[in-house]
C-alpha cells in the first residue's frame, strides 16, 4: 500500500494541479490541517529538481497567508473556533501558557516553532489570540517558513537522486520517521 502510495504521489507530483494543490495544503496546515506540507514538497522536488524553488516559493506564499487566517481565528474567533482547535489535539490545557509566554517571547516562539515539526496552526492562532503584533508575526512566518521549505527545497535539489534512492529502499522506515516526527511534535506541546 505504501509503495502505490509513493508511485502516485511520484506521478501526481508532475501534474498542473499539483501546484495548487501543494498551496491548499499549505494555507491549511497552517491555520487548521494536521498534515504539513513536506508531504508534498519532497515528491514534487525529486520529481522535477527545476521546480524547486517555484516550489517552495508557492509553499512559503501559502503557509503565511495561511497563517494570517490562523492569526485571525485566534484573533477574532478565539473563544469559539480556536478553543475549538486546541481541544482537537487535546491542548486545551495549555492555550493559555501558549498565550502567556508571547508576552517575553513571541518572535522566538513563531521563528522557533516554525521550523520544527510542532503543528504551526497553533502557533498562528496562539499569535492572534495573544494580540501578537501583527507585523512581527507576518515578518517571522515568512522567515521561518521560507527558512523551512526552503531548506528543504535545496537539500532535495541538490542531494535528489540519493534521497529518492534512499526513499524508495526504505519506503517504511522514511514513513514511519515522517509519521514519527509528527507524534512527536504533539508530544512536543505536551511538554511545552
Amino acid at each position: 500500500m505504501l509503495r502505490r502510495t509513493y508511485d502516485r504521489l511520484m506521478r501526481e507530483a508532475n501534474r498542473p494541479g499539483a501546484e495548487r494543490a501543494l498551496a491548499a495544503v499549505s494555507f491549511a496546515e497552517s491555520s487548521f490541517f494536521p498534515i504539513p506540507p513536506d508531504v508534498m514538497i519532497v515528491p514534487m522536488v525529486l520529481a522535477n529538481p527545476d521546480r524547486a524553488w517555484r516550489i517552495a516559493t508557492i509553499a512559503t506564499v501559502a503557509s503565511v497567508i495561511g497563517g494570517l487566517f490562523g492569526y485571525a481565528i485566534g484573533y477574532f474567533l478565539f473563544e469559539t473556533l480556536g478553543n475549538l482547535l486546541f481541544d482537537l489535539y487535546g491542548l486545551q490545557d495549555k492555550a493559555q501558557a501558549f498565550q502567556h509566554s508571547y508576552q517575553e517571547w513571541g518572535l522566538w516562539i513563531i521563528l522557533i516553532k516554525g521550523l520544527t515539526p510542532i503543528p504551526y496552526k497553533l502557533v498562528t492562532i496562539a499569535s492572534g489570540a495573544a494580540h501578537f503584533a501583527l507585523p512581527v508575526f507576518i515578518a517571522a512566518s515568512v522567515v521561518t517558513r521560507g527558512a523551512r521549505f526552503f531548506l528543504l527545497a535545496v537539500l532535495l535539489r541538490r542531494f535528489g537522486p540519493p534521497i529518492r534512492d534512499f526513499i524508495e529502499r526504505r519506503l517504511t522506515l522514511v514513513t514511519s520517521a515522517f509519521a514519527a516526527a509528527i507524534v512527536l511534535g504533539f508530544v512536543a506541546l505536551r511538554w511545552i
